[in-house]
């Protein structure tokens, strides 16, 4: 391989796990609440970093050495995730706890940065009616909220589950 090829793979790499560990530090809850200013920040920052990547190559091959090199990054972190738990948490993080049987866990949601308002409106978006209505609401390490409610015939898998990951917190 030429000198020119390994130094965008390399780019590639680095600006691959900046953007994993930027990502990381702002916050697992952008992830799956993405508003516009969210996707026009996206699309600029993808952008921004494309020159940092393959640097003056601008040619068909800089560009598929590039996305070839992002590719077999992320299966590798993908699959050191998957067979590692330290991996995985560094990537992922652990769920949140935000309600616990029906009492807000506020430090948490200052923690991450939710609004008692937010909270209330995922609840609702699970047709629960009230936080007093949650057995357990944990931010995902997605970003996404889950809701198990008081009413006993939902979510048991889920739950003992949830369970687990609360005994550990508490």
């Amino acid at each position: 391989m030429p000198d020119g090829i390994y130094s965008i793979v390399i780019r590639s790499v680095v600006v691959y796990l900046f953007i994993i560990v930027a990502i990381r530090i702002f916050g697992k809850r952008e992830l799956s609440q993405i508003s516009v200013i969210d996707l026009v920040f996206i699309l600029l920052l993808s952008n921004s970093v494309q020159n940092a990547m393959v640097g003056p190559d601008s040619s068909l091959l800089g560009g598929i050495v590039a996305a070839a090199s992002l590719f077999l990054v992320n299966m590798l972190l993908k699959l050191f995730a998957f067979r590692s738990k330290k991996i995985s948490l560094l990537i992922n993080d652990e769920p949140v706890l935000l309600v616990h049987d029906g009492k807000i866990v506020k430090r948490n949601l200052d923690r991450e940065k939710i609004t008692t308002d937010e909270l209330k409106s995922a609840i609702r978006e699970h047709s629960i009616e009230s936080v007093s209505d949650v057995k357990l609401a944990m931010l995902e390490p997605d970003g996404n909220i889950s809701i198990i409610s008081n009413d006993k015939q939902y979510h048991v898998s889920k739950h003992r589950k949830a369970h687990k990951i609360v005994s550990k917190i508490e």
